[in-house]
């Protein structure tokens, strides 16, 4: 069904705790926690149609 974006999800999540964990040995924690919040804003877009989804689907099921 949805495998594929959980498959994104997991590999986004993946990458940005990489990402985060070598920026913070670095010595950069800002930059770390810029990359984890770009992360999320990504996979917040990324499941945004499917709440929309989900909302039209509520939507047209109770008839509003």
């Amino acid at each position: 069904m949805q495998v594929d974006l959980i498959l994104q999800l997991a590999g986004l999540g993946l990458l940005t705790a990489v990402a985060h964990s070598v920026l913070k040995q670095a010595g950069k924690e800002e930059m770390a926690q810029l990359v984890t919040l770009a992360g999320i804003l990504v996979g917040l877009v990324l499941v945004l149609d499917l709440v929309a989804k989900l909302f039209n689907n509520i939507r047209s099921l109770f008839g509003l």
